[in-house]
Order: structure tokens, then sequence, then C-alpha cells
């Protein structure tokens, strides 16, 4: 009786770790996949005209890291709580999609060099958040709470972007 109590909870922790290392191995997955479309210092991105309250470019770094690591936590928290397979692959579908936009993001507007792509993108990853968020909390609620900063940084974001896709229009840099 006693070896399978053991085996229980070596399993329990060996399942744990496996759900924060694949959180967190998607993740960064997602971070490096974005950034290599970005580039603050390109002269295209330098001749856009931006608002005053955007933040200085290295903000960018200094925010995402903490964001991506409550995405990592706040997935392999609510994966740990969910019994159910069904809801089980249900956010396990909506937070891939969820990053995929995120990475996304970057390629619409740095690669492609178009805000109002960008502007697009931003919206469904703000829709996304939402159902995130909204999974989550069905089996976790403080893994909801951790995902809340993100939500509102990708808000924010998506209110620079727009402020940006205004500035621009019709403008020669924009295609």
């Amino acid at each position: 009786m006693r070896i399978n109590r053991e085996h229980g909870s070596r399993t329990r922790r060996s399942g744990a770790w496996l759900r924060y290392g694949a959180a967190a191995a998607a993740v960064t997955v997602t971070a490096v996949a974005g950034a290599k479309a970005v580039d603050p210092r390109s002269a295209w991105y330098a001749s856009l005209r931006k608002p005053s309250w955007q933040p200085p470019p290295r903000a960018f770094g200094l925010v995402w890291t903490p964001l991506y690591a409550s995405i990592a936590y706040a997935a392999g928290h609510a994966l740990g709580a969910t019994t159910d397979r069904r809801q089980r692959t249900a956010l396990t579908t909506s937070l891939a999609a969820n990053l995929a936009l995120n990475a996304g993001w970057n390629y619409l507007f740095f690669a492609r060099r178009s805000p109002a792509a960008g502007l697009a993108g931003t919206l469904l990853l703000d829709v996304s958040n939402a159902d995130l968020i909204r999974r989550t909390a069905r089996t976790d609620r403080a893994a909801a709470r951790a995902l809340a900063p993100y939500a509102a940084w990708c808000a924010f974001a998506t209110a620079l972007n727009a402020s940006i896709a205004l500035r621009n229009r019709g403008s020669a840099s924009i295609r």
C-alpha cells in the first residue's frame, strides 16, 4: 500500500513537471518565433508616426518576459486542475490558438509592415484572450486571474496599434 502511495505522488509530480514544461516550451517557441519578425530599429518602423504614450522599445521586452511566464504558469496550473478530457482538450486548443495569434501579430505588423493587418491580428488576439480566460476560469480561477495582466497588456497593445494605424493611414510607409 505504501509503495502505491509513493508511486502516485511521484506520478503527480512528474505530471506537473510535464504540464509546466510543455507550457513553458510552447510559450518559449511563441516568444522566439514572434521575436524573429520584430525589428524596432528598422527604417520602416522609425518612419511611422506614433503616439506620445508609446513606451520605449526596451519596455516591451521587460513587459513580455513576466507576461509569458504568467501564461506558462496559468496553462500548467489550469491543465493540472482539469479532470475532464474534453475540457482539457478545449483549453489546450484555446491556448494553442492564442499563442499562434500572439506570435502572428509580429508578422502581420512588422514583417508585412502593415499596422492595419497588425490591428486585425491584435483584435483577434483580444477575442482569443477572452476565450482563454473564460475556459481557464471554468477549471481554475487562480490561473484565470494570472492571465488578466496579459489580456490587459494586449488591450493596451491594441489601442497602440490602432493609434499607429490611424496616424499612418495613406502614408507611403504603409503597405
